[in-house]
């Protein structure tokens, strides 16, 4: 069995906030272009694709590895199935406008994170953006979550994007306050 599958299964999802979570909430408040092309990878529960739909964002995709999260979002948003893929990030060829980081980059094995980047940038159109939020805590083997810093994430990201923004989140949830950085990155 899939591990993600497994953990959801075993109700083992502690990186669930049960909603979406402030700093993406307000990114997406602030954006304007209804028609933008978004994937977000390996969402989960999938709380982002809920506010997108709710604000009037249509051109919005999930992709995630388990199905059991999908169906939790089919049982929600059933007009939408559609938009729902259940597969392997890394076999994507689609381009979007806009992708949304939320857990799944620290999910994955640190060793995947060039790839992660280089399939990143990818799947971007021109001018595209890979905006959301990274783990600020030192990296070890334990995990996932596995950690990260803005010196590791500038020196992964840098040959790909323009980073715009990456900072510390000034409105993180509690459990994850001083430990995340608010990132927008535009494909080169």
């Amino acid at each position: 069995m899939n591990y993600w599958e497994e953990r959801y299964l075993k109700g083992e999802t502690g990186w669930d906030a049960g909603t979406i979570t402030t700093p993406l909430k307000e990114y997406i408040n602030q954006l304007t272009d209804k028609n933008l092309k978004i994937l977000i990878p390996g969402a989960g529960n999938g709380y982002e694709f809920d506010y997108l739909i709710e604000k009037g964002f249509h051109n919005v995709f999930v992709v995630d590895i388990a199905k059991t999260p999908l169906e939790n979002i089919k049982k929600r948003k059933p007009e939408h199935t559609s938009n729902l893929i259940n597969a392997d990030f890394f076999s994507l060829t689609t381009t979007y406008d806009l992708i949304i980081e939320q857990t799944f980059f620290c999910a994955l094995p640190p060793e995947m994170r060039p790839q992660y980047a280089k399939k990143m940038a990818s799947l971007l159109n021109p001018k595209g953006k890979l905006a959301g939020l990274l783990f600020d805590f030192p990296l070890t083997n334990e995990g996932p979550p596995f950690g990260g810093s803005k010196t590791e994430y500038t020196n992964l990201f840098s040959n790909s994007f323009y980073l715009k923004t990456l900072e510390i989140a000034y409105n993180s949830i509690k459990p994850r306050e001083n430990k995340e950085l608010f990132f927008i990155f535009e494909v080169k």
